[in-house]
């Protein structure tokens, strides 16, 4: 969508429910101003390097996340980011609901100053804002796992706007057949190895950096096709419950 010798920014979802973008910062790139949002959740998947966020009222709290840290504020939590290191760094960036991220980016680019002032954004109040554990901070390595067959299952974030899970399968892992999602975003970046989806009886297969999104009401599947491990970024948008379901199911399978 937009590329400079600082920064590539790629828009790869643009729905009301999600806008998911994925950031190329070079070394030394500054982000925004520190800034609250009041209708959404902004939040953040480090791929590559190291990215510094800023979070909360306190603006010396500084998070340097590398590669597999999730970052997330709610609305009214302040934040900004930005790459203070000496090497590259690439993230994703999710807003849900979209609030008007992607038209935003888009005037921005085009010049349209006034239009890019529409958008969610606002300066860091007088008062600080929500507090700093209000904001999710989840390092590589960490967040709830709940434990399954042939499948490792992190839950990143667990919210009414915003679920992200870290899923890594293997090849035994039973394909999950088609089936539909009517209100909501499912969606999938891939991290490691292969994917091959099924996508209104299409069929797709995906690899690292690949981004895959069935919209409410797209009939959708997955597997990997092996031979080796495949890792995702699983981002549903709302939520409807998943999170819970899987962790209801696998406590079931326990006690058997």
């Amino acid at each position: 969508m937009a590329e400079q010798p600082e920064k590539t920014l790629l828009l790869l979802a643009d729905h009301d429910a999600l806008a998911l973008t994925w950031f190329r910062y070079a070394s030394r790139e500054d982000g925004p101003e520190r800034h609250i949002h009041k209708e959404h959740t902004d939040a953040f998947y480090v791929l590559s390097g190291e990215v510094s966020f800023r979070l909360g009222p306190d603006e010396t709290h500084v998070v340097r996340g590398q590669a597999g840290t999730f970052v997330a504020a709610p609305a009214g939590v302040v934040h900004t980011f930005a790459n203070e290191s000496s090497d590259e760094a690439t993230f994703l960036n999710i807003h849900a609901p979209n609030a008007g991220f992607a038209d935003m980016m888009r005037a921005r680019r085009d010049g349209r100053d006034d239009d890019a002032e529409r958008f969610d954004q606002f300066p860091a109040p007088a008062d600080g804002g929500r507090p700093l554990s209000e904001a999710i901070v989840i390092l590589p390595g960490e967040g709830e796992s709940i434990p399954g067959e042939h499948r490792d299952f992190v839950v990143k974030a667990e919210l009414g706007e915003l679920e992200v899970i870290e899923f890594t399968c293997d090849s035994e892992y039973a394909p999950v057949p088609p089936h539909v999602h009517p209100d909501k975003i499912d969606s999938f970046f891939v991290l490691e190895g292969e994917l091959e989806f099924e996508i209104e009886g299409e069929t797709i297969r995906s690899g690292p950096g690949s981004y895959v999104a069935a919209l409410p009401g797209v009939r959708h599947g997955f597997r990997n096709p092996g031979p080796g491990r495949a890792s995702f970024l699983n981002v549903h948008a709302p939520s409807d419950g998943f999170i819970d379901r899987v962790r209801r199911a696998a406590n079931l399978e326990l006690a058997d």
